[in-house]
């Protein structure tokens, strides 16, 4: 029996979702994508003459239930650049498969996307790091147990065995540092190791986390940057440190903890951002 395309590699479905995002954006052609993780929805409000989109309007979207996340796709400019935005993002812990987690970023490319710019709220396992602190990511691990290229493999989307050796853009990182240097913030780099949550990490896997070369752990991102790149997307990754994991400190973790970090650090973060954005060409 012959296998079908699953959501995330349905070409039918991804044109649909393009054509009636297409459709709203009166003329608007975005170049950059943003998926913003918990907390850094904020981010939209930069957004020059946004036109809002609720996910569920949307064909084939999916809908974020997680508090902190909107659930809404922006279309606007910023800097003078025309981006569409994620405010809000899907998990894998809500009961979707990787394939439609990552559903958007594949009609993001149908748009026209070239530079994708992800962000999350995770834990920090790196000793050295702090609450509050940004790291760009320089590489993850994918401990999810999932992958959204699991299936048929549709070549008009990408190849067979995509390479993933520089999955977070070197050029696009060196940029992200220079801008940071420049308003004088510090910015961590590091290893983003994704899980598949819900439960936040025991200790013991923690231990186990930093032996392996994680820097951060949290439950999302990884789905989404294996596609960006499998449809030739460049990608730049940042992490905001909400929360030390488990075990770090003595005392025990919370969603609630998240939201609080990102909100005292969304000032500095949204700065970073918005001059990201002016380089990029």
């Amino acid at each position: 029996m012959a296998q079908t395309a699953g959501i995330g590699t349905d070409a039918n479905r991804i044109r649909e979702a393009a054509a009636y995002i297409a459709g709203k954006a009166e003329g608007l052609k975005p170049q950059i994508g943003l998926i913003l993780g918990s907390g850094l929805g904020v981010l939209a409000n930069l957004i020059e003459d946004p036109i809002v989109l609720d996910y569920g309007d949307i064909p084939h979207f999916p809908v974020s239930t997680v508090e902190g996340h909107a659930g809404e796709l922006v279309l606007g400019s910023v800097k003078g650049k025309p981006v569409v935005m994620m405010k809000g993002r899907f998990h894998g812990y809500e009961g979707y498969g990787p394939e439609t987690v990552s559903f958007p970023v594949r009609v993001m490319k149908e748009l026209g996307v070239t530079t994708l710019i992800v962000t999350n709220a995770a834990g920090g396992i790196n000793e050295h790091f702090q609450v509050g602190d940004l790291m760009v990511i320089s590489d993850h691990i994918n401990f999810t147990g999932r992958n959204p290229l699991i299936g048929p493999n549709d070549n008009a989307l990408g190849v067979r065995f995509p390479d993933m050796s520089e999955a977070y853009s070197k050029r696009l990182r060196r940029i992200a540092h220079q801008v940071a240097e420049r308003q004088g913030l510090k910015l961590q780099e590091g290893v983003y190791l994704g899980l598949l949550g819900p439960t936040y990490e025991t200790p013991a896997e923690i231990r186990m986390m930093r032996i392996l070369g994680g820097d951060a752990v949290g439950m999302s991102t990884v789905p989404e940057v294996i596609v960006a790149r499998h449809a030739g997307i460049e990608v730049l990754g940042f992490s905001c440190i909400s929360n030390m994991a488990a075990g770090m400190l003595d005392q025990p973790l919370s969603h609630a903890e998240v939201m609080e970090t990102t909100e005292r650090v969304k000032p500095k973060f949204l700065q970073l951002v918005l001059g990201i954005i002016e380089e990029l060409q």
